[in-house]
């Protein structure tokens, strides 16, 4: 399905282009450009089910993988790994209601709970690219 494609390096690009779409979505909504705020949300969402399918079908094939790393580097790892996995389980939930509240128009509800999402899902898609770099280096380098 994926023959050729390095998954783990197909992720870091989903959740990075997530991260640029949820930033560009918010300043879009703080200049009250509503289409676009849409647009870049949605999109943001779609990336990140793209990568929630592909990470899958990854760890299926190949199970986990380890932190080469040892030393102060290792906890700095595990610390952003326990965090950003703690935090992820929740986005798709998060995410979800945000959107589900958006389209029923009840403005009011998505502003109070996308001010928590934001934030989450932001957090979860930085430290995914962060910790692709740290377990597989630069793919470009």
């Amino acid at each position: 399905m994926f023959e050729g494609v390095h998954l783990p390096t197909l992720n870091a690009f989903l959740n990075a282009l997530a991260a640029l779409c949820l930033i560009v979505g918010y300043r879009f909504i703080r200049r009250r450009e509503v289409a676009a705020h849409r647009a870049c949300m949605v999109a943001a969402f779609t990336c990140s089910i793209l990568f929630l399918v592909s990470y899958l079908v990854y760890h299926y094939q190949v199970g986990s993988v380890r932190y080469q790393g040892t030393g102060a580097l290792r906890t700095v790892y595990l610390t952003i790994l326990a965090t950003h996995t703690v935090l992820a389980a929740a986005v798709p939930f998060l995410a979800v209601i945000t959107l589900v509240r958006a389209l029923r128009q009840r403005f009011d509800r998505h502003r109070a709970i996308a001010r928590w999402t934001l934030p989450i899902w932001l957090y979860v898609s930085v430290t995914g690219v962060v910790i692709y770099l740290m377990l597989y280096g630069a793919p470009w380098g």
